[in-house]
């Protein structure tokens, strides 16, 4: 960076004094000597909080362009020089709203999208005295498999690093350049099959945090996977996938553990899916497949999801060869401390949520319920307009952290699991009012999480800054030894089976009473009926 030197006069005012100290402070960072990677060397950025530096943009994989689209990784190429990390890599293909209420800009992609986009960032302490093997912290991002990116604001890892942590955020391809099977696909391929590109792209990723993060001061022996709606979903397939062993060590699910989950696609059934897209793309070759404009790929995938095609991982028998219960229940997995929970209103960005009439409720109940709609009705009543909109609410609370419990208490008991799960429960609304009806909306949670709070222009109070004081603090503990509990922490239970609870994190924190008796026994036999599976785990 160049430096440009300007007379001081003196004696100096106290606000130049301390504008000088920032100054000296930026360019001390400026002046940290490059980091040598296994690719070449790199130079990062100073961030705004004195201490930590930010290496935005560094190819984990080569490009995945040309006849390279739809293949697994491959290692990153390198360079001679010094490259400046200084910006963030482009995020993967997919069609960025920018916005999308609850979802504000500090939610979502803001910058350009391209093939080329196998990128991470890493955030972590600088300077004499830095720790020399600190925790990391690997965040995979969120957006139904078909959007966002590890630059997304809400995602900035400089409170983390200031507290310990090496902070890694990633891309991984999205929609059908990430999760589209195809026969011919699979025929060529030798150490992965096909609709599982995305996962091959984190399993890489995780591969470079191995051979490169004790550059950055952080410890390959001591890292933890972690991420939120998709993310989390992505964090249970590695928690599922053998060539995923060894790389990560504890695991952080963020709305995304459930009874029901998501139903996984069988090979063959993900490739008959892509032999129909291919076929309307006039394109029944990998190589054809290959040359089809990226835009044409999009267009057609979108047409074609419109119509009802789902593109998420596929249990391939290679990279996935179960979902994520049946691993546990197989002894398959990759077993790690978890620590996973969701937000009370997962569902408040659908417009019915809290709104529907009597009428819509009863409709819902039957259809969802049926033989059980009786014993639903008589937990949650819909006796008005009024009080069918309360019910409404509590349910869908109510099923999300059983759903949440139950898959826990799964995990926990299986023979092969040795590590504990701990679990909470996100209550507090974010402050904004404009929009209180999002509550605590679905992805609510990252900022707090992440100590990202003043990204957002919202009336914060003591009471959030306290909330995300206590998040970092588990987040942190967690990732360091695989307990959220140490230091002066409010004690965070792990699950027991025998005694339903989870720990608040919300304007109060602390341990809480999962639901009633009668409640939690609904909602078992709910979800071991046939019906309970097709709703989902929120």
């Amino acid at each position: 960076m160049r430096v440009v030197s300007l007379p001081v006069p003196s004696p100096l005012p106290m606000v130049a004094l301390a504008l000088l100290a920032v100054a000296t402070t930026v360019l001390a960072q400026d002046a940290a000597p490059p980091v040598r990677i296994a690719t070449g060397l790199v130079a990062g950025a100073p961030t705004v909080h004195p201490g930590v530096r930010v290496f935005r943009g560094l190819p984990y994989a080569a490009p995945p362009t040309g006849e390279r689209r739809w293949r697994a990784p491959q290692p990153a190429p390198a360079w001679t020089g010094v490259r400046q990390a200084d910006e963030f890599g482009p995020a993967c293909m997919q069609d960025t709203a920018r916005r999308r209420a609850p979802w504000t800009e500090e939610f979502m992609v803001q910058e350009g999208v391209s093939e080329d986009c196998l990128y991470l960032n890493v955030w972590t302490a600088s300077g004499t005295g830095a720790p020399a093997t600190r925790p990391v912290l690997v965040y995979i991002h969120g957006g139904a498999f078909r959007e966002g990116s590890g630059a997304v604001s809400v995602y900035d890892g400089t409170t983390f690093a200031a507290r310990g942590l090496v902070v890694v955020t990633i891309n991984y391809r999205l929609g059908a350049f990430g999760f589209l099977a195809h026969p011919a696909f699979s025929a060529e391929a030798t150490t992965s099959s096909s609709g599982v590109h995305g996962v091959l792209d984190a399993i890489a990723a995780l591969t470079w945090v191995r051979d490169n993060i004790a550059a950055f001061g952080g410890d390959p022996a001591r890292v933890t996977i972690a991420g939120q709606s998709a993310g989390a979903a992505m964090v249970h397939a590695l928690t599922a996938s053998p060539p995923a062993r060894g790389l990560f060590h504890r695991a952080i699910a963020q709305s995304g553990s459930g009874i029901a989950g998501i139903t996984p696609i069988v090979l063959a059934e993900a490739e008959q899916r892509g032999a129909d897209l291919a076929t309307a793309l006039g394109a029944t070759t990998a190589a054809a497949l290959r040359a089809v404009p990226a835009a044409d790929v999009m267009r057609e995938a979108a047409r074609a999801g419109s119509a009802g095609l789902t593109l998420r991982p596929a249990i391939d028998g290679r990279v996935l060869v179960a979902d994520t219960p049946d691993a546990f229940a197989r002894g398959i997995q990759n077993d790690v401390p978890m620590l996973t929970g969701l937000t009370a209103d997962e569902g408040s960005s659908a417009p019915t949520y809290g709104r529907m009439t009597r009428e819509q409720f009863l409709e819902q109940t039957r259809g969802r319920f049926v033989e059980l709609a009786d014993r639903f009705l008589a937990l949650y009543p819909a006796g008005t307009d009024a009080e069918a909109a309360v019910s409404q609410v509590a349910a869908a609370r109510d099923r999300g952290k059983a759903s949440m419990f139950l898959w826990a208490e799964l995990r926990q008991k299986s023979p092969a699991t040795a590590s504990k799960v701990f679990t909470y429960y996100f209550t507090r609304g974010m402050p904004w009012p404009e929009h209180p009806q999002f509550a605590a909306f679905h992805t609510g949670d990252v900022p707090y999480a992440f100590g990202a709070l003043e990204r957002l222009a919202r009336p914060w109070t003591r009471v959030d800054r306290a909330l995300s004081d206590a998040m970092m603090s588990y987040w942190v503990n967690f990732a360091t030894s695989g307990d959220p509990n140490g230091g002066q922490a409010t004690p965070f239970p792990h699950v027991d089976p025998a005694s339903p609870a989870t720990m608040e994190l919300g304007e109060r924190v602390g341990r809480r009473p999962l639901m009633d008796d009668v409640r939690l026994a609904f909602w078992r036999d709910f979800f071991a009926s046939p019906h309970g599976k097709r709703v989902g785990m929120f």
